[in-house]
């Protein structure tokens, strides 16, 4: 992916679940160790306030959403900003171990099944394409989808980066039951002492709290998440409640491990 794009991507790791408790750490150490760099975060504040915002919520998504019960993921619908990578990432591995070609009809999706048939229509110019979901991402709020530079160049995106597109899954040809438990993915860390304070912190309301890590073109990254959802409704409104209190920036991913 092109860094001036996106900036986080998923690759395939290990959850570590053993972790030493310890005290917080002071403010100073816990800043600049996060993966988004959009917004500044009281870290601090939110490493003792946290226990007490964590319980489902309600809220609204900013994308169109349409997922069906029966047959999911064929019939999905979203709306949203979609973005493309491509020679930062060109030959290395994607989520379900395959080795990236910049140059295929692929994408990413943060919570899509592996193995989803997407076609993808620009609101702007009206051009669609077909791809296949083979990746997570991306790893920013305000986009649903990252294309390889096919597919962005079949939209005609190239040059502005990202679009406002429509994706609808048409197929799926991933493996049978092999779609994962949805999960909060709560902040990412530079540190791996930070996320475990974090997660010290998270276990104290939830049984399922743990650390992805995860190497990205910029270092390894140690990924705090929550919950094991079946829904995603449930899972947005837990992350709807973080975003909303306390302007965090959690996202809704897939474990396919």
């Amino acid at each position: 992916m092109a860094s001036s794009i996106v900036l986080g991507r998923s690759f395939p790791s290990t959850y570590r679940e053993e972790y030493a408790s310890g005290p917080s750490l002071p403010a100073a150490l816990l800043k600049g160790h996060f993966e988004h760099p959009f917004r500044l975060r009281m870290w601090p504040i939110l490493l003792f306030l946290l226990p007490a915002f964590l319980f489902y919520g309600c809220g609204s998504s900013s994308s169109l959403r349409y997922a069906p019960a029966a047959g999911y993921p064929v019939g999905y619908v979203e709306r949203g900003v979609a973005s493309w990578y491509g020679p930062g990432f060109h030959g290395r591995k994607t989520a379900n171990g395959e080795t990236f070609d910049m140059h295929e009809l692929t994408a990413a999706h943060r919570t899509l099944p592996l193995g989803s048939v997407v076609q993808v229509r620009s609101l702007t110019s009206g051009r669609t394409v077909t791809v296949r979901v083979n990746d997570r991402g991306p790893f920013a709020k305000n986009r649903i989808l990252d294309l390889s530079q096919a597919g962005a160049r079949a939209l005609g995106m190239i040059g502005n980066g990202t679009d406002q597109v429509e994706i609808r899954v048409t197929a799926y040809k991933g493996r049978p039951g092999a779609m994962g438990y949805l999960r909060v993915q709560v902040a990412s860390f530079e540190e791996q002492a930070n996320a475990r304070t974090l997660a010290a912190r998270l276990r104290s309301q939830y049984s399922d709290v743990r650390i992805e890590v995860v190497e990205l073109a910029v270092g390894r990254r140690y990924r705090v998440h929550v919950g094991r959802f079946t829904s995603e409704q449930q899972a947005e409104s837990v992350a709807n409640r973080l975003e909303d209190q306390f302007q965090v920036d959690p996202l809704v991913v897939r474990d396919d491990t």
